[in-house]
C-alpha cells in the first residue's frame, strides 16, 4: 500500500505547520506583553463613575411613617417644589409670543385638541368676558370646563418650570391677538 501523501505535500504540511506554529507564538507573546502593559497602567478612573453607581442603585422612594415621616415628606416636596422653581423655562423671558411658539401652539393652532384656536375670535369671546385674573389663574392652576368634561388646559401648560409671572404674560399676548 503506497503513502497518499506525496513527499512535495510532506514538506509543504511541515513548513505550513512550521508558520501557524510560529504565528502562534507570536500572537501569545503580544497577548502576554498587552496584558503585561495594561497590569502597569490602569486606566484612569472616571471621576462621575461614582455618582453614576450610586445613582443606579438609589432607592426609587422613600417610606414615610409618623409625624417624622410626615416632616420628611414635607421637607421632600418642599425641595422639590424649590428645586422646580429654581429652574426657569425658556431663559426666564417675559415675552408671550416667544413662550406660546415652543409651548401653546401645538393646542392652541389645532382644533382637534379641543383648545381654542388664537385665530378663532369668536371661541374667545365667552372667556375674555371672564377676565384677565380668572384666564391667568386658569392657566396657571389648570382648567377642565365647569363641570370637569371640557378640554384640559394642563397647569402651567404642562411645563411646571414656567413662573407665574411668565404664564400672565403669555395669557396677555394671547388676548391681544384674539380681540
Amino acid at each position: 500500500m503506497s503513502d497518499s501523501v506525496n513527499s512535495t505535500d510532506k514538506v509543504f504540511l511541515r513548513h505550513f505547520s512550521m508558520v501557524i506554529g510560529f504565528l502562534v507564538l507570536v500572537m501569545l507573546g503580544l497577548i502576554a506583553l498587552a496584558m503585561h502593559i495594561y497590569a502597569d497602567n490602569p486606566p484612569p478612573p472616571r471621576p462621575e463613575a461614582q455618582q453614576e453607581i450610586a445613582a443606579r442603585i438609589a432607592p426609587v422612594a422613600g417610606v414615610y411613617a409618623g409625624d417624622t415621616g410626615r416632616a420628611a415628606l414635607l421637607a421632600a416636596q418642599d425641595a422639590a417644589k424649590k428645586a422646580a422653581e429654581s429652574q426657569v423655562a425658556y431663559g426666564g423671558t417675559l415675552d408671550g409670543k416667544t413662550i406660546f411658539d415652543q409651548l401653546c401652539t401645538t393646542c392652541h393652532t389645532n382644533s382637534a385638541t379641543g383648545a381654542p384656536n388664537i385665530h378663532d375670535k369668536a371661541a374667545w369671546g365667552p372667556r375674555v368676558a371672564q377676565g384677565l385674573d380668572t384666564l391667568v389663574k386658569h392657566a396657571i392652576d389648570g382648567y377642565s370646563g365647569k363641570d370637569g368634561k371640557g378640554a384640559l388646559m394642563p397647569a402651567k401648560g404642562g411645563n411646571p418650570s414656567l413662573s407665574d409671572a411668565q404664564v400672565k404674560a403669555t395669557v396677555e399676548w394671547m388676548l391681544t391677538q384674539v380681540k
